[in-house]
């Protein structure tokens, strides 16, 4: 028995360092796994996907906290701006902003002689549909003229008269008029793309307006 017992002995022994030391490599497996990496610190870093989503679906709200302005706009015109915004439901999010402009362009019909003759030419432009002008009662060359609006470059001018013709206003013409006039700019915060369409459609209602990024 005992010499039974050491033959057991020996062959687990011998067997262990077969094992141990001579048998080859397993297929599946790699003994040296970080050795064999191929540029190991310029492997990318991926995102699991619901994290890429998360990122995705947080990116346009960097795009809602654009600020616009609309504008500019005489004090007398202002309202008729903020009617057009209220299909927007804005609220706190819109703002006036006031300043004052050189002018150096105007649309404008020429003297009507006296107080009579502006105030005939007056109701003729309101029977157009056309009630955004006022009579220059200064003295000069152009009192009794009729103004049509006061801009600061010639195409916004130029827009204005377009749109006067398209209403039945024959007279009026565009003249370079520089003057210091107030003038109002409408500030909306927290605009996204679905909210600057809505502000471009607005804006094309009112000629010679314009939108820019907030200064």
């Amino acid at each position: 028995m005992r010499a039974l017992f050491l033959l057991l002995l020996l062959a687990n022994l011998a067997f262990f360092a077969w094992a141990r030391y001579l048998a080859p490599p397993d297929s599946g497996s790699d003994p040296q796994p970080l050795a064999r990496q191929i540029d190991p610190q310029k492997l990318p870093i991926v995102a699991p996907p619901l994290a890429r989503k998360k990122a995705a679906a947080a990116a346009p709200g960097a795009a809602a906290d654009a600020c616009v302005e609309w504008g500019s706009f005489t004090l007398a015109d202002v309202a008729s701006a903020r009617r057009l915004l209220e299909p927007l439901a804005l609220g706190a999010r819109v703002s006036e902003r006031q300043v004052e402009e050189t002018a150096n362009w105007w649309v404008f019909m020429p003297p009507q002689g006296d107080r009579q003759g502006a105030q005939r030419k007056s109701a003729e432009l309101r029977a157009l549909g056309v009630d955004n002008f006022f009579v220059v009662q200064d003295e000069g060359d152009y009192r009794w003229a009729i103004s049509l609006g006061v801009f600061r470059n010639e195409a916004a001018a130029q827009a204005r008269l377009a749109a006067l013709r398209t209403k039945g206003v024959r007279t009026a013409q565009v003249g370079a008029r520089v003057t210091q006039v107030p003038k109002v700019w409408l500030r909306v915060r927290g605009v996204d793309a679905a909210l600057r369409a809505g502000l471009r459609d607005a804006s094309q209602a009112i000629e010679g307006s314009e939108l820019r990024a907030c200064g």
